[in-house]
């Protein structure tokens, strides 16, 4: 009876307000604030959300609603979204009832969360990776993010569309395509690259599909969609996250982590995200670190008498955002910070190491994967090689996948002599070029352009290596690494990193939200056609 009567009332909530979000949740207006309850939704914070849910003026059924008429009317044109949760509203309903019974489980809980499409749910919806052989997979368990998501009354609102196997497959490929999803558009200029491979989750947030997104990174796949698009992306330490449930290329450097319009809410999902995972031992070990509360170190003076290194020289920068870069350190020194020009050392052992440690692993780690997860699919690399190769007008239709021909051709043994020197020079070089430019100059943060203004997307001709390479140091060392809206190119966005040592994510907030709050970047997309 207490089943069919919450069903009922479920059913009555979403005839009262569905009328009523309909006509709010289409962008009339190019560039205009969308609005719920009167709420607009470009300068609410999650604890805004949170107050106004708890005064009765907005429920998470309404919120929900809103977010799945906004992915109707405006997906078409972005595809960032795979597929919403067919319970999303049923999450959103039982969020409401906790809320009137005082029983609410903290920040996250009634907000509508979308998580790529390589992050497993044990529900209705499936984990592909953006690929038809992953289509018929049934995962058993949630990822641990998920879980966690799910623990704090997160309304998980459906996947991301994302570059396929998070971009691990073609030289030639195309960050946002997947065969499941299409080609992610960016909502500032629509021919224009969402970067990757967390695309579909950093278009969804800034084009305010979903309150937030959980996003994954191996080398730049959370920062680049993130600063390409206009929004801030944390990409964490390595552990202090679990990648457990994740569609994987390799363990020594992936990582889950938050997407968010503004650093309150970045914060806030990344406490909801962080903990303890047996299934992931860096999590054990990383136990320590994982905060319940980012935001108390969340300060508009955080800035002052902090010195910066500034880091100019990454690779593919370009003079227009090397100049809106050098404007945004001025800025960083009237709020308070010193900056001092830096250059960090061994990226040319990380280029050397770097992607052949990743062949071997991504072997060994993605058999492991699709071993332990249920339904039916390829059973391990070579599997899936064969279904592109059986598929190929539908998996193969732009590009090809030379990096999986060379991955399966290793050995994918991690106890290889010569695998374990290509990782071990990596990683130290990822770490020794931070830790000894961090000591060297004395400094609290490196700061770089997270990307270039966005390239006009060309399926069947990649990417053309026209993205900043400042992920790499923070992504190989597995330190944290944070991006922060910087400034426009014309109609794009450009982001800016702020990178720190191990476990630096409290100061790294810090500053990106000082630096958030003293220049209001950031800008709604004006879903352009085209641009000159």
């Amino acid at each position: 009876m207490r089943g069919r009567l919450a069903a009922l009332s479920l059913f009555i909530a979403i005839m009262l307000v569905g009328p009523a979000i309909t006509a709010a949740s289409a962008p009339a207006v190019p560039g205009s604030s969308p609005t719920v309850a009167g709420i607009d939704l470009e300068k609410a914070t999650i604890p805004d959300l949170q107050r106004a849910m708890d005064r009765g003026r907005l429920s998470s059924v309404q919120l929900t609603l809103f977010y799945l008429h906004r992915i109707r009317a405006l997906n078409p044109k972005l595809n960032a979204v795979i597929t919403t949760n067919p319970d999303a509203l049923r999450l959103a309903f039982e969020s409401d009832l906790r809320r009137q019974r005082h029983r609410t489980k903290g920040a996250m809980d009634g907000i509508p969360v979308l998580v790529k499409d390589n992050i497993d749910t044990a529900d209705r919806q499936a984990t592909t990776a953006g690929s038809f052989a992953l289509a018929k997979s049934r995962p058993t368990r949630d990822a641990h993010a998920v879980s966690r998501l799910r623990d704090a009354g997160a309304v998980i609102l459906g996947k991301a569309n994302m570059s396929q196997w998070a971009g691990y497959r073609s030289f030639n490929g195309s960050s946002g395509w997947t065969s499941v999803g299409g080609q992610t558009n960016n909502p500032y200029v629509l021919d224009r690259n969402p970067c990757g491979s967390s695309s579909g989750s950093g278009v969804a947030v800034s084009a305010h599909l979903a309150t937030v997104a959980v996003g994954t990174e191996t080398d730049g796949s959370i920062v680049c969609p993130s600063g390409q698009n206009g929004i801030v992306g944390v990409k964490p330490s390595l552990g202090l996250v679990s990648q457990s449930g994740v569609v994987p290329i390799t363990a020594k450097q992936d990582t889950v982590g938050p997407m968010a319009r503004n650093v309150v809410d970045a914060a806030i999902l990344l406490a909801a995200l962080n903990g303890p995972d047996r299934r992931d031992p860096a999590t054990v070990d990383a136990a320590s670190h994982a905060l319940r509360d980012y935001t108390k170190f969340l300060k508009p003076q955080s800035l002052r008498g902090k010195r910066i290194g500034v880091w100019r020289d990454t690779y593919g920068v370009t003079p227009e955002t090397i100049a809106k870069f050098d404007k945004a350190v001025q800025e960083l020194r009237r709020l308070g910070a010193t900056p001092v020009d830096v250059s960090i050392p061994y990226i040319d052992i990380i280029d050397a190491n770097e992607f052949p440690a990743i062949r071997t692993e991504f072997k060994h780690y993605l058999n492991a994967y699709l071993a332990s997860t249920g339904g039916t699919h390829p059973a391990d690399l070579a599997g899936l090689i064969k279904f592109n190769e059986d598929n190929a007008a539908v998996e193969m239709k732009y590009f090809a996948h030379e990096l999986w021909v060379r991955s399966q051709a290793t050995n994918g043994d991690l106890n290889d002599p010569a695998y374990k020197a290509l990782r071990a020079a990596a990683t130290s070089a990822g770490q020794r070029g931070l830790d000894e430019t961090l000591r060297n100059h004395r400094l609290d943060a490196i700061v770089s352009p997270t990307n270039n203004a966005a390239w006009k997307t060309r399926l069947g001709v990649g990417d053309g290596g026209l993205f900043v390479g400042s992920s790499g140091p923070a992504a190989v060392a597995g330190y944290a690494n944070v991006t922060v809206p910087m400034a426009f190119d014309g109609a794009l966005p450009l982001g800016m990193s702020f990178m720190g040592a191990k476990f630096s994510e409290p100061d790294l907030l810090a500053l990106a939200y000082a630096f958030e709050q003293g220049t209001k970047a950031r800008q709604l997309p004006k879903f352009l056609p085209t641009i000159g």
